[in-house]
């Protein structure tokens, strides 16, 4: 091919700024037809338990993504439909602090170990939407029964409802929780931030902290579910 017909192809391969047409090269992004072109929706993602294994299950908040409202969301327990897939939680309800005050942790075997293997949900489109808990009694019970403090990479969660020590896998549970809301907080997406501490107290001031290095990796996972260890945890 001589210079003329080079030069040719290549003034054939320049768009003009107001369009997206390339030359084999297909646009950043996907726009859906029927509208105008919109961010991604934030997700939160609540950790659960099954078989030993933590999974993250997706929400569609009814708010902003914050700690303090996936922790909200966490102790709220799975729904209905998410017990039906064997889904659990190793964290004392919330609910028991609107009646009864303090309360002991779950009963948990002593032996629980921490599991080597985590997972997440992969039906993210029926995710439900979930809002605050119950009217203004008991977000009032909530809010006194449970603080949620976050600035930059750490977060301090106080359970003022729970008396007895929580096992490792609960503390994961509300470790990665807490950890992948801050992200998506200070972000938007949960990417480019740094490892998040996460400190739990309960009602006797023990506490616990951990990192999410070791949490499921939910917002970079590829096909298939991703392998990862529960955060190990200092008390």
């Amino acid at each position: 091919m001589g210079m003329r017909a080079v030069r040719r192809a290549v003034l054939l391969c320049v768009p003009a700024l107001w369009t997206l047409v390339s030359c084999g090269i297909p646009a950043t992004g996907v726009v859906e037809a029927g509208g105008p072109a919109r961010g991604l929706v934030p997700m939160l993602r609540v950790y659960f338990v099954e078989n030993g294994s933590l999974v993250a299950v997706p929400r569609r908040p009814a708010g902003a993504v914050d700690a303090e409202s996936a922790v909200m969301n966490l102790l709220d327990g799975p729904t209905d439909t998410e017990r039906l897939q064997r889904l659990t939680t190793l964290l004392p309800p919330l609910t028991a602090a609107a009646t009864s005050g303090p309360t002991p942790a779950a009963s948990v075997p002593s032996t629980v170990a921490v599991p080597s293997t985590a997972s997440m949900a992969p039906t993210a489109s029926l995710a439900p939407t979930v809002g605050p808990s119950g009217g203004s009694a008991a977000e009032a019970a909530a809010s006194a029964a449970v603080s949620v403090n976050a600035r930059s990479d750490v977060v301090s969660i106080h359970l003022r409802y729970v008396t007895d020590e929580l096992s490792d896998l609960a503390v994961a549970q509300l470790i990665c929780t807490a950890a992948e809301a801050q992200r998506t907080a200070d972000t938007g997406t949960g990417v480019g931030v740094g490892t998040v501490t996460v400190k739990v107290t309960n009602a006797r001031g023990r506490s616990v902290e951990g990192t999410d290095e070791r949490c499921p990796a939910g917002l970079t996972t590829q096909a298939g579910s991703p392998t990862a260890s529960a955060p190990s945890t200092r008390r």
